[in-house]
């Protein structure tokens, strides 16, 4: 009996899964600090303002078009096939469009060494304002400096995250004594 109400909320399950559909890669969630950890804070919200800027549709992707006025504005034009090569390289869900995901893949595979020297995915990462040569990945030597290395990033972030709290804080306080210097000067003139 007690196998029978295992087999069948097994089978129940089984068939709840096979109903819905496998997710996509971009319908997945995303957390662009926790699946590259090799950048820092500041350098994930550097590549999402280039990101946005050239992304001129607004919809979370970079198609073919922006490619090609990207690439032109970095000062290394390249061509319709080479445009799509590109995008190829990285296009994860064959929607043959960038999302922000794959988009910092281009730095962690140039980061990592993995692009082609022509390749017009090298060029764009050697183009744009973040120097990954520098800042990119970087392999651990042994177990135990890997080990070190996860330790030092989460507490990477958490100095970053108080950093920016700071500021708020800092800005949050300077907008408090506009405001009262305001006020100040307001109730001399009633």
């Amino acid at each position: 009996m007690a196998t029978d109400e295992l087999a069948s909320k097994l089978s129940r399950r089984l068939q709840m899964e096979g109903e819905g559909e496998p997710q996509s890669p971009s319908r997945r969630v995303f957390n662009p600090y926790t699946e590259f950890k090799e950048f820092s804070r500041k350098q994930i919200k550097d590549m999402e303002k280039m990101f946005k800027q050239y992304d001129a549709g607004r919809d979370g992707f970079i198609d073919l078009m922006e490619l090609k006025l990207m690439m032109e504005k970095l000062g290394a034009p390249q061509t319709h096939l080479g445009l799509k090569n590109m995008i190829k390289e990285v296009d994860e869900d064959f929607d043959s469009k960038l999302s922000f995901r794959e988009f910092l893949l281009i730095f962690r595979k140039a980061a990592a060494g993995e692009l082609q020297e022509d390749s017009g995915l090298h060029v764009l990462a050697r183009l744009s304002e973040i120097d990954v040569s520098t800042e990119g990945v970087k392999g651990a030597k042994s177990f135990f400096e890997a080990k070190v290395q996860a330790i030092n990033v989460s507490s990477r972030f958490e100095e970053e995250i108080k950093a920016e709290q700071e500021e708020r804080k800092k800005q949050a306080e300077e907008m408090k004594q506009r405001k009262a210097a305001f006020k100040e000067l307001q109730s001399t003139f009633k």
